[in-house]
Protein backbone atom coordinates (compact mmCIF):
# COMPACT_ATOMS: atom_id res chain seq x y z
CA UNK A 1 0.00 0.00 0.00
CA UNK A 2 2.95 2.40 0.60
CA UNK A 3 4.50 1.64 -2.95
CA UNK A 4 0.94 2.54 -4.26
CA UNK A 5 0.86 5.50 -2.54
CA UNK A 6 3.87 6.58 -3.07
CA UNK A 7 3.75 5.91 -7.11
CA UNK A 8 0.16 8.18 -7.35
CA UNK A 9 2.05 10.98 -5.60
CA UNK A 10 4.98 10.86 -8.16
CA UNK A 11 2.40 10.18 -11.09
CA UNK A 12 0.29 13.57 -9.69
CA UNK A 13 3.73 15.68 -9.36
CA UNK A 14 5.29 14.50 -12.66
CA UNK A 15 2.41 14.87 -14.70
CA UNK A 16 1.40 18.32 -14.61
CA UNK A 17 5.20 19.48 -15.31
CA UNK A 18 5.32 17.01 -18.67
CA UNK A 19 1.57 18.26 -19.67
CA UNK A 20 2.96 21.81 -19.51
CA UNK A 21 6.46 21.14 -20.99
CA UNK A 22 5.16 19.05 -23.70
CA UNK A 23 3.47 21.26 -26.60
CA UNK A 24 -0.08 20.22 -27.65
CA UNK A 25 -1.90 20.41 -30.76
CA UNK A 26 -5.28 22.66 -30.61
CA UNK A 27 -7.71 23.06 -33.39
CA UNK A 28 -9.43 26.20 -34.52
CA UNK A 29 -12.62 26.83 -36.59
CA UNK A 30 -13.15 30.58 -38.06
CA UNK A 31 -15.21 32.21 -41.06
CA UNK A 32 -12.68 34.80 -43.37
CA UNK A 33 -13.18 36.76 -46.33
CA UNK A 34 -13.07 34.79 -49.51
CA UNK A 35 -10.12 35.95 -51.70
CA UNK A 36 -11.47 34.07 -54.73
CA UNK A 37 -14.31 32.63 -56.30
CA UNK A 38 -12.05 28.90 -56.19
CA UNK A 39 -11.86 29.48 -52.44
CA UNK A 40 -16.07 29.60 -51.67
CA UNK A 41 -16.61 26.75 -54.42
CA UNK A 42 -14.41 24.27 -52.17
CA UNK A 43 -15.98 25.27 -48.81
CA UNK A 44 -19.04 23.97 -50.91
CA UNK A 45 -17.88 21.25 -52.01
CA UNK A 46 -16.48 20.01 -48.81
CA UNK A 47 -19.89 20.82 -47.30
CA UNK A 48 -21.45 18.94 -49.59
CA UNK A 49 -19.45 16.22 -48.65
CA UNK A 50 -20.13 16.02 -45.70
CA UNK A 51 -23.84 16.30 -46.40
CA UNK A 52 -22.93 13.07 -48.73
CA UNK A 53 -21.28 11.07 -46.06
CA UNK A 54 -23.92 11.79 -43.19
CA UNK A 55 -26.62 10.36 -45.30
CA UNK A 56 -24.30 7.62 -46.45
CA UNK A 57 -26.22 4.97 -44.29
CA UNK A 58 -29.45 6.22 -45.93
CA UNK A 59 -28.06 5.74 -49.14
CA UNK A 60 -27.10 1.98 -48.04
CA UNK A 61 -30.35 1.00 -46.73
CA UNK A 62 -32.14 2.62 -49.82
CA UNK A 63 -30.29 1.77 -53.17
CA UNK A 64 -29.09 -1.94 -52.44
CA UNK A 65 -30.22 -5.57 -51.07
CA UNK A 66 -29.89 -4.73 -46.90
CA UNK A 67 -33.47 -3.73 -47.07
CA UNK A 68 -34.50 -7.01 -48.00
CA UNK A 69 -31.79 -9.26 -46.10
CA UNK A 70 -32.15 -7.59 -43.19
CA UNK A 71 -36.12 -8.10 -42.91
CA UNK A 72 -35.77 -11.42 -44.11
CA UNK A 73 -33.45 -12.33 -41.50
CA UNK A 74 -35.51 -10.48 -38.61
CA UNK A 75 -38.47 -12.53 -39.53
CA UNK A 76 -36.64 -15.86 -39.23
CA UNK A 77 -35.76 -14.62 -35.63
CA UNK A 78 -39.25 -14.02 -34.87
CA UNK A 79 -40.38 -17.20 -36.62
CA UNK A 80 -38.57 -19.23 -34.23
CA UNK A 81 -39.18 -17.11 -31.39
CA UNK A 82 -36.07 -17.04 -29.62
CA UNK A 83 -36.43 -13.11 -28.33
CA UNK A 84 -33.10 -11.71 -29.39
CA UNK A 85 -31.01 -14.69 -30.05
CA UNK A 86 -29.49 -14.35 -32.42
CA UNK A 87 -28.69 -10.29 -31.36
CA UNK A 88 -29.35 -7.09 -33.25
CA UNK A 89 -25.74 -7.08 -34.11
CA UNK A 90 -25.40 -9.75 -35.25
CA UNK A 91 -28.42 -9.70 -37.90
CA UNK A 92 -27.07 -6.59 -39.01
CA UNK A 93 -23.53 -7.46 -39.19
CA UNK A 94 -24.52 -10.52 -41.09
CA UNK A 95 -26.99 -8.04 -43.35
CA UNK A 96 -24.04 -5.86 -44.02
CA UNK A 97 -21.32 -8.47 -45.28
CA UNK A 98 -23.80 -10.09 -47.56
CA UNK A 99 -25.23 -7.05 -48.67
CA UNK A 100 -21.38 -6.16 -49.89
CA UNK A 101 -21.19 -9.70 -51.00
CA UNK A 102 -24.26 -9.43 -52.80
CA UNK A 103 -23.05 -5.53 -54.73
CA UNK A 104 -19.60 -6.24 -55.29
CA UNK A 105 -19.80 -6.63 -58.89
CA UNK A 106 -21.87 -3.59 -59.38
CA UNK A 107 -19.50 -1.84 -56.61
CA UNK A 108 -16.78 -2.65 -58.79
CA UNK A 109 -17.86 -1.74 -62.14
CA UNK A 110 -18.41 2.47 -60.19
CA UNK A 111 -14.64 1.80 -59.16
CA UNK A 112 -13.27 0.58 -62.64
CA UNK A 113 -15.65 2.84 -64.77
CA UNK A 114 -16.21 5.97 -62.17
CA UNK A 115 -14.06 6.11 -59.23
CA UNK A 116 -10.10 5.09 -60.39
CA UNK A 117 -10.92 7.30 -63.71
CA UNK A 118 -11.47 10.20 -61.56
CA UNK A 119 -8.73 9.72 -59.43
CA UNK A 120 -6.53 9.58 -62.70
CA UNK A 121 -7.98 13.21 -63.67
CA UNK A 122 -9.05 11.37 -66.84
CA UNK A 123 -12.76 12.54 -66.06
CA UNK A 124 -14.25 15.16 -64.10
CA UNK A 125 -16.82 15.32 -60.77
CA UNK A 126 -19.74 15.50 -62.89
CA UNK A 127 -18.73 11.96 -65.36
CA UNK A 128 -17.34 10.61 -62.27
CA UNK A 129 -21.31 10.93 -60.46
CA UNK A 130 -22.83 9.77 -63.43
CA UNK A 131 -21.07 6.86 -64.55
CA UNK A 132 -21.27 5.83 -60.69
CA UNK A 133 -25.20 6.13 -61.02
CA UNK A 134 -25.30 3.74 -63.76
CA UNK A 135 -24.89 0.68 -62.51
CA UNK A 136 -26.83 1.47 -59.47
CA UNK A 137 -29.76 2.18 -62.16
CA UNK A 138 -29.63 -1.12 -63.43
CA UNK A 139 -28.98 -3.24 -60.30
CA UNK A 140 -32.26 -1.10 -58.97
CA UNK A 141 -33.93 -1.55 -62.27
CA UNK A 142 -33.55 -5.64 -62.41
CA UNK A 143 -35.02 -5.82 -59.08
CA UNK A 144 -37.87 -3.18 -58.66
CA UNK A 145 -41.21 -4.26 -60.50
CA UNK A 146 -42.82 -2.33 -63.21
CA UNK A 147 -46.19 -2.18 -60.63
CA UNK A 148 -44.19 -0.58 -58.24
CA UNK A 149 -42.63 1.73 -60.65
CA UNK A 150 -45.59 2.70 -62.33
CA UNK A 151 -47.36 3.50 -59.71
CA UNK A 152 -44.62 5.98 -58.67
CA UNK A 153 -44.42 7.91 -62.38
CA UNK A 154 -48.33 8.28 -61.70
CA UNK A 155 -48.03 9.98 -58.22
CA UNK A 156 -45.65 12.62 -59.29
CA UNK A 157 -47.63 13.11 -62.90
CA UNK A 158 -44.77 12.06 -64.79
CA UNK A 159 -45.47 11.23 -68.46
CA UNK A 160 -44.95 7.16 -69.00
CA UNK A 161 -41.33 6.73 -70.13
CA UNK A 162 -40.50 5.04 -73.02
CA UNK A 163 -37.17 3.68 -72.12
CA UNK A 164 -35.50 3.31 -68.80
CA UNK A 165 -32.83 6.70 -69.02
CA UNK A 166 -36.47 8.56 -68.58
CA UNK A 167 -37.25 7.49 -65.30
CA UNK A 168 -35.39 9.86 -63.04
CA UNK A 169 -33.53 8.19 -59.93
CA UNK A 170 -35.72 10.61 -57.45
CA UNK A 171 -38.84 8.36 -58.78
CA UNK A 172 -36.59 4.80 -58.84
CA UNK A 173 -35.42 4.73 -55.44
CA UNK A 174 -39.02 4.75 -53.99
CA UNK A 175 -40.38 2.31 -56.15
CA UNK A 176 -37.23 -0.06 -55.38
CA UNK A 177 -37.69 0.57 -52.23
CA UNK A 178 -40.78 -0.31 -52.10
CA UNK A 179 -40.95 -3.21 -54.05
CA UNK A 180 -38.08 -5.06 -52.02
CA UNK A 181 -40.23 -4.74 -48.91
CA UNK A 182 -42.96 -6.09 -50.98
CA UNK A 183 -40.47 -9.49 -51.90
CA UNK A 184 -38.78 -9.44 -48.20
CA UNK A 185 -42.72 -9.50 -46.75
CA UNK A 186 -43.70 -12.68 -49.13
CA UNK A 187 -40.52 -14.60 -48.36
CA UNK A 188 -41.30 -13.93 -44.52
CA UNK A 189 -44.74 -15.54 -44.83
CA UNK A 190 -43.17 -18.54 -46.46
CA UNK A 191 -40.49 -18.57 -43.23
CA UNK A 192 -43.32 -18.08 -40.95
CA UNK A 193 -45.59 -21.20 -42.29
CA UNK A 194 -43.54 -24.19 -41.07
CA UNK A 195 -43.07 -22.93 -38.04
CA UNK A 196 -46.88 -21.74 -37.22
CA UNK A 197 -47.26 -25.31 -38.52
CA UNK A 198 -45.58 -26.70 -35.42
CA UNK A 199 -47.01 -23.80 -32.79
CA UNK A 200 -50.50 -25.42 -33.86
CA UNK A 201 -49.87 -29.13 -33.77
CA UNK A 202 -47.89 -28.55 -30.29
CA UNK A 203 -50.74 -26.59 -28.91
CA UNK A 204 -53.25 -29.03 -30.39
CA UNK A 205 -51.37 -31.50 -28.43
CA UNK A 206 -51.13 -29.80 -25.49
CA UNK A 207 -55.02 -28.57 -24.87
CA UNK A 208 -56.08 -32.83 -25.63
CA UNK A 209 -53.99 -33.34 -22.85
CA UNK A 210 -55.46 -30.65 -20.60
CA UNK A 211 -52.46 -28.73 -19.86
CA UNK A 212 -53.62 -25.65 -20.84
CA UNK A 213 -52.07 -23.63 -18.38
CA UNK A 214 -48.68 -24.92 -19.84
CA UNK A 215 -47.72 -21.96 -22.53
CA UNK A 216 -47.05 -24.13 -26.01
CA UNK A 217 -43.65 -21.84 -26.64
CA UNK A 218 -41.93 -23.35 -24.05
CA UNK A 219 -42.31 -26.93 -25.48
CA UNK A 220 -42.60 -25.81 -29.24
CA UNK A 221 -39.40 -23.63 -29.39
CA UNK A 222 -37.03 -26.96 -28.79
CA UNK A 223 -38.83 -28.41 -31.38
CA UNK A 224 -38.56 -25.66 -33.69
CA UNK A 225 -34.83 -24.77 -32.99
CA UNK A 226 -34.58 -28.73 -33.59
CA UNK A 227 -36.40 -28.55 -37.08
CA UNK A 228 -33.97 -25.18 -38.12
CA UNK A 229 -30.85 -27.38 -37.12
CA UNK A 230 -31.69 -30.26 -38.73
CA UNK A 231 -32.79 -28.46 -42.24
CA UNK A 232 -29.75 -26.26 -41.93
CA UNK A 233 -31.82 -22.85 -41.96
CA UNK A 234 -29.53 -20.64 -42.19
CA UNK A 235 -27.80 -22.27 -45.11
CA UNK A 236 -31.47 -22.28 -46.64
CA UNK A 237 -31.93 -18.57 -45.32
CA UNK A 238 -29.06 -16.83 -46.83
CA UNK A 239 -28.80 -19.01 -49.83
CA UNK A 240 -32.20 -17.98 -51.00
CA UNK A 241 -31.63 -14.41 -50.46
CA UNK A 242 -28.26 -14.61 -52.08
CA UNK A 243 -29.98 -16.45 -55.27
CA UNK A 244 -33.29 -14.07 -55.23
CA UNK A 245 -30.71 -11.04 -56.87
CA UNK A 246 -29.88 -12.89 -59.28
Amino acid sequence: MKKLAFGLILIGLVLPAALQAAPLPTVTFGVTDANSPQQVSTALQVLLLLTVLSMAPAILLMTTAFTRIVIVLSFVRQAMGTQAMPPNQIIVGLSLFLTFFIMSPVFNQINDTALQPYLKEKINQQQALDLAVKPMREFMFSQTSEKDLALLMEVSKQPVPERRDDVSTMSLIPAFMLSELKRAFQMGFMIFIPFLVIDMVVASVLMSMGMMMLPPIIISLPFKLLLFVLVDGWGLVVGSLVKSFY
